[in-house]
């Protein structure tokens, strides 16, 4: 339950236009719902600001649809990360405005616009096999209301094409940087920005990267200030965070 929903259901008590009792009703599900093979989270909305995203992988079609089919009673934004196109004309069929972000692997459904900051989030990834991480944190940057500047492959091997950008990078009131391989980007994004740095190793490379491993310790042992570092392959959480900084 959303905070305007909350707002509506308080007022037409206070006016008469519904009984305690039928408010109480209402409420029956405040906390969480049950579905049996998941809890779903009404409260988070009031709670963090944000509304419960959906993990989608190992989840079946039917366990997210069943999920997506509640949610959407509540009015908020959803979306659904690592999920599969299977999922997505499932979905269709009963949300006419879902939107498959085939590159990212993401969901959306959005039910509100809010109000967006007057700031942007840069969005620097290394390769092009590194753009299934970065739209994911763009996704989720975006139906969170943010705008969200998107500067592609800009690797180390070829920085020159980093520099082309960087004064407008400069501009962004954080910026999220994707890199697999060494994971070197940050680092040179951090020495040339006086804004926070998300950094994203991703599981891009060969044998030695140990499944995004060498990247993840590179960017953790960045010798940049301003770094901060999320798990391997985890757009969402560097899309999230951007969006809490970003809204600050």
């Amino acid at each position: 339950m959303n905070e305007k929903k909350l707002k509506e259901i308080l007022s037409e008590v206070k006016e008469d236009k519904l009984q305690p009792e039928e408010a109480i009703s209402l409420f029956k599900d405040f906390d969480y719902k049950e579905l049996n093979y998941a809890k779903v989270d009404n409260h988070r909305q009031l709670r963090t600001g944000y509304p419960e995203i959906v993990f989608g992988l190992n989840k079946t079609p039917d366990q997210i649809f069943g999920i997506v089919e509640y949610m959407l009673q509540h009015d908020n934004n959803i979306l659904v990360t690592r999920t599969t196109k299977e999922v997505y004309e499932k979905v269709k069929k009963i949300a006419s405005d879902a939107v498959f972000h085939e590159m990212a692997n993401c969901l959306t459904i959005r039910k509100t616009t809010g109000k967006k900051p007057d700031t942007h989030i840069a969005l620097v990834s290394a390769g092009t096999s590194d753009m299934a991480v970065s739209e994911e944190a763009a996704v989720t940057a975006e139906i969170f209301d943010n705008d969200v500047k998107r500067y592609h492959d800009v690797g180390v091997a070829g920085i020159h094409r980093f520099y082309d950008h960087v004064s407008d990078i400069r501009k962004a009131r954080v910026i999220i940087v994707v890199a697999g391989m060494e994971g070197a980007l940050p680092s040179i994004v951090g020495g040339m920005v006086d804004k926070p740095v998300i950094a994203v190793p991703t599981s891009v490379g060969y044998g030695a990267n140990f499944g995004g491993l060498s990247a993840l310790l590179g960017m953790l042992t960045s010798c940049a200030s301003g770094v901060s570092v999320v798990n391997i392959d985890n757009g969402f959480g560097a899309g999230y965070l951007a969006s809490m900084i970003n809204k600050l």
